[in-house]
C-alpha cells in the first residue's frame, strides 16, 4: 500500500472534567505525491486528524497504516523559525551528525527550489512573512520526509502573498513530487490545491472530492469548479460563516 490509510479514528479530550469528542470514527486514504486537502470549520477535528498522522498525538482508538517508510515533517501557521540563525541553518536545523553534513548540497538545491537564493544568510527577522514560510517549507524539505504535514500554512499571510505560496507550493510539490496533508478553512484553496479535497464535518469524513486537473491549470471561476464549490458550501452550509469562501 502506498501512501497513508487511516481506519475508525477516534480522539477525545478531557475539558474541564468531560469527555469532548473531536474525532468519531475517521476512515480516509491519504494517496503518496499528491496534495490531499483536508477541508472544514473551526473545531471539526481537521487539525487533530493532521496531529494523529503525523504521530504528534495518539488515537484513542482506530489505526493509522503507513505504506513503506514513514518520516513526517511539519509546517505550521507561524514559521517557527530560530530568530538567531540564517536561512540556511534554519533549513538544516533539526538535522544532526552525518545527515546534515550531506544534506548541505540538497539545502543549495531547496533554496533555489523555493525561490530564496540570495537569502541563505538573511536571519528571519530580515524577511517578509511569505518569505519566512518558504524557508519553513525548506526545512520541512531538507528532512526528505515520506509526508509533509502542513496545518493552514498560509492563514496569516495577506491575500496577495497568500496566493503566491499557494503557485509556490504547487511547483514545488510538481518538482519535488513530495506527498503533502494540507489542512484548510478555505474552500478556495482547497480547490486550487488539493488532488483530493476531503471535508471533515463533526469529526467524520463527509464527503471526498478528487480533482483531476494539475492544480496550476485550475480556473475556479470555470462553471465546473463554481458548481463544486456550492456542493462544499452545501455540505457545510449549517454554520458556514467559519468558513472560508471567497
Amino acid at each position: 500500500m502506498a501512501g497513508i490509510k487511516i481506519i475508525n479514528l477516534k480522539k477525545s479530550y478531557q475539558v474541564e472534567g468531560r469527555e469532548l469528542p473531536v474525532l468519531t470514527g475517521v476512515n480516509l486514504e491519504i494517496p503518496e505525491r499528491q496534495i490531499t486537502v483536508v477541508l472544514g470549520r473551526s473545531g471539526c477535528g481537521k487539525t487533530t486528524l493532521l496531529r494523529l498522522t503525523g504521530g504528534l498525538e495518539r488515537a484513542d482508538s482506530g489505526e493509522i497504516r503507513y505504506g513503506g517508510s514513514h518520516r513526517t515533517a511539519f509546517v505550521f501557521q507561524e514559521p517557527r523559525l530560530m530568530p538567531w540563525l540564517t536561512v540556511r541553518q534554519n533549513i538544516l536545523f533539526g538535522l544532526r551528525g552525518r545527515e546534515k553534513k550531506e544534506s548541505g548540497p540538497r539545502a543549495d538545491e531547496i533554496i533555489r527550489t523555493v525561490g530564496l537564493e540570495g537569502f541563505e544568510k538573511a536571519y528571519p527577522s530580515q524577511l517578509s512573512g511569505g518569505m519566512q514560510q518558504r524557508t519553513a517549507l525548506a526545512r520541512a524539505l531538507a528532512y526528505r520526509p515520506s509526508f509533509i504535514m502542513m496545518d493552514e500554512p498560509f492563514a496569516a499571510l495577506d491575500h496577495f502573498t497568500r496566493e503566491q505560496m499557494q503557485r509556490e507550493l504547487l511547483r514545488v510539490q510538481r518538482t519535488e513530487h513530495c506527498s503533502i496533508l494540507f489542512v484548510t478553512h478555505s474552500i478556495d484553496e482547497a480547490l486550487l490545491l488539493g488532488n483530493k479535497i476531503v471535508v471533515i464535518e463533526k469529526g467524520k469524513v463527509k464527503r471526498e472530492f478528487v480533482l483531476e486537473e494539475p492544480g496550476e491549470e485550475r480556473n475556479l471561476l470555470d462553471d465546473r469548479f463554481i458548481r463544486l464549490k456550492r456542493q462544499v458550501i452545501s455540505d457545510l452550509n449549517e454554520h458556514g460563516e467559519d468558513l472560508e469562501i471567497s
